[in-house]
């Protein structure tokens, strides 16, 4: 029987494919792209998903051995200054690589365990785990329209 834990990486995965796989097509003149009057670009986001990603694996899974400076959460708006392609591929395959990693150390009883953060209160961390997959696949919608849509 497979754990709870394998389900929830496999769901992670599967996901994150909403994001990942856009991410092969971009061209470094996408990443200023924005849908006016939204203040946010294609690299802003891509920022902003890898610093939330820290964030959680972090804050919500326990791995206080990782260091953030979520700057997109900082600022609360694009400052302009996510333009380098290989750097923000580099940032989300590290929290991708990240939050997995903490992911595949909890145990079955662990996604019952509640937490609590100032961003969305006390849940359990499965259903702090929803808020992350959620907040992942609606950035990308959003860099899937900018794309197709901005200037």
């Amino acid at each position: 029987m497979i754990s709870k834990t394998q389900l929830f990486i496999e769901l992670w995965e599967e996901a994150r494919t909403r994001f990942s796989n856009q991410l092969s097509n971009l061209k470094e003149d996408d990443l200023n792209k924005k849908l006016l009057p939204a203040p946010n670009s294609i690299g802003f986001l891509i920022r902003h998903i890898g610093d939330v990603e820290l964030l959680f694996a972090k804050n919500v899974f326990g791995a206080q051995d990782i260091k953030v400076i979520a700057k997109t959460v900082i600022a609360q708006k694009d400052t302009g200054e996510w333009t380098n392609l290989e750097e923000l591929l580099e940032y989300v395959q590290h929290s991708f690589l990240m939050i997995k990693t903490i992911i595949e150390k909890q145990e079955d009883k662990d996604w019952e365990t509640t937490i609590t953060t100032k961003e969305f209160g006390t849940k359990t961390k499965a259903e702090a785990f929803g808020r992350i997959v959620s907040h992942t696949t609606y950035h990308s919608g959003q860099m899937a329209i900018i794309k197709k849509y901005g200037s």
